[in-house]
């Protein structure tokens, strides 16, 4: 069984409690009937706790839940919230013995990584602390191996994030050794004479209309743009629609990469295209491809990032190898000219683009203004030589229009 869960909570042994998607809503229903049930204080008269016996709990969070107790130690006690996994000492004026709920199973479930030893034989504490950061209130993508031997055991589960095995991951970082490590190679290393690249976003079919996004501007006429994946699904055609789930999943890879980049190596080799992992102005990773060492001492790489357009030079310390699993997903952004105008031969505006002074900074900026943060459509109107578009504002109406009217552009028949 394949489901989708959130992690609740890392045990001190290293014991995985995770809530399935599937059991949110029960949840959150007993948790609302909880809360009516019980208002106030604990029990504020002496009661004789017994290990094992139900309970609630009142969290610092002021709210109530559903505990068992594990250990009697003077005026406090150690509980473990049954629906979350975790286990606190808590004084006895936040807990309430109680009979109510306790025929409706705890909502999480313990685990165990299938076929992973701990160095050791147990999770050492940097370990524990390790998953605890990367894990703890994530939702993963559970693989169900083995059912427990008695109904309150541990579930044997293969973990993934971000599309990479977590028993492969802690096998890399050698916090264990894990017998089923197929895919421990999707972790960044490229070796030998590997070769890897990205895959190219499919397009739509020439003459059909879809929403687009621009996201880089190299001059008025040769832009990025992204496949929009804000509109309504039911509108969209079905290139669109795979563009959008490769678009969403990406993100959702690209967070989980951010939370482990630092184990990932440094690059070493700086062969022309080749798919590495950049840190942008913002701080984040983000997928790139290697253009150019543009300086020797320091090193000095050209980086354009592949889902945006956008260009860089990092120092070799912001540059890291990029997971395989990240290469499945299409480029998001895909080079356009756009089509029906040229440079007015007229510009008298002195400032040009440097690298392509047959336009003026003015034209650039002006077409900045009618594309940014605006709801655009496109349309193809030839791929070869080049991907040559037609590009509407949200009016409708041919975004270069503007600058014919400014005297920045003229018409190209």
């Amino acid at each position: 069984k394949v489901f989708q869960a959130v992690v609740s909570c890392i045990g001190g042994d290293g014991t995985i409690y995770i809530i399935p998607k599937s059991f949110e809503t029960a949840l959150n229903k007993l948790m609302a009937e909880i809360q009516n049930t019980f208002k106030g204080l604990g029990l504020l008269i002496p009661y004789c706790w017994k290990k094992g016996e139900a309970c609630v709990v009142r969290g610092s969070d002021t709210v109530w839940y559903r505990a068992k107790i594990v250990e009697v130690s003077g005026s406090t006690l150690q509980v473990q919230y049954i629906d979350r996994g975790y286990i606190e000492s808590i004084p006895q004026c936040h807990l309430y013995p109680t009979t109510f709920y306790t025929g409706i199973p705890p909502f999480c479930i313990p685990c165990q990584l299938y076929k992973t030893l701990p160095i050791g034989n147990f999770w050492q504490q940097e370990a524990v602390e390790y998953l605890q950061e990367l894990l703890k209130n994530e939702e993963v993508e559970i693989h169900v191996k083995e059912l427990p031997d008695n109904p309150w055991g541990k579930l044997s589960i293969s973990l993934y994030f971000g599309g990479m095995s977590l028993s492969s991951f802690m096998a890399y970082q050698r916090y264990c050794v894990a017998e089923d490590c197929q895919d421990i190679q999707k972790l960044g290393v490229f070796e030998g004479d590997l070769s890897p690249s990205y895959l190219l976003q499919p397009l739509p079919v020439p003459g059909e209309t879809f929403p687009v996004t621009v996201t880089h501007l190299v001059s008025p006429k040769e832009v990025y743009i992204c496949l929009d994946s804000s509109e309504n699904l039911k509108k969209r055609s079905a290139t669109e629609r795979s563009a959008s789930c490769d678009s969403e999943s990406l993100s959702k890879a690209l967070r989980w990469c951010n939370k482990i980049v630092k184990t990932l190596p440094h690059l070493t080799n700086f062969k022309k295209e080749l798919p590495c992992l950049a840190e942008y102005v913002d701080g984040l990773w983000y997928r790139a491809k290697l253009l150019s060492v543009t300086q020797l001492v320091p090193v000095q790489i050209l980086v354009q990032f592949v889902d945006y357009g956008t260009y860089l030079v990092a120092p070799t310390s912001r540059l890291r190898h990029i997971p395989c699993h990240l290469l499945k997903y299409p480029v998001q952004a895909v080079r356009v000219l756009l089509a029906g105008f040229r440079p007015a031969s007229d510009d008298k505006n002195v400032e040009r683009i440097p690298y392509s002074p047959e336009w003026s900074l003015k034209a650039l900026w002006t077409m900045v203004d009618c594309v940014e943060g605006k709801r655009l459509s496109a349309s193809i109107l030839t791929v070869s030589p080049e991907v040559t578009i037609s590009l509407y504002g949200d009016d409708k109406n041919l975004v270069h229009l503007k600058l014919i009217e400014m005297g920045l552009a003229e018409l190209d028949q």
